[in-house]
């Protein structure tokens, strides 16, 4: 089950903008095969979204499919660089309902 943590740097002044995007792109991700969690956060300053899909091919889907497509037009000229994206695996380690994305 892979996760996903993502984060977006906005341009100063363009946070709300970014989180406008994500406003408009989640609903449809949300509906995507495979989606299981899909959750954006910010510190005011960066978007941090965490996600986990059933299957890589779902993931891999996502990544090609029209949500990340109205995503990307919907924050050109609001993001300072490229997200940064990592794909990972949980480990469960100590108590399992608290040491893993549920």
């Amino acid at each position: 089950m892979p996760v996903v943590v993502a984060t977006l740097t906005p341009l100063d002044g363009h946070v709300q903008d970014v989180l406008d995007a994500f406003g408009v792109a989640s609903p449809l991700v949300h509906a995507e095969k495979g989606c299981e969690l899909y959750a954006v956060h910010t510190d005011g300053t960066r978007v941090v979204v965490v996600e986990r899909w059933t299957e890589i091919e779902d993931l891999q889907a996502h990544s090609e499919g029209t949500a990340i497509g109205e995503l990307n037009r919907l924050n050109a000229g609001h993001l300072a660089s490229p997200a940064d994206v990592l794909v990972v695996e949980n480990v469960p380690i100590g108590d399992p309902r608290k040491g893993t994305i549920q």
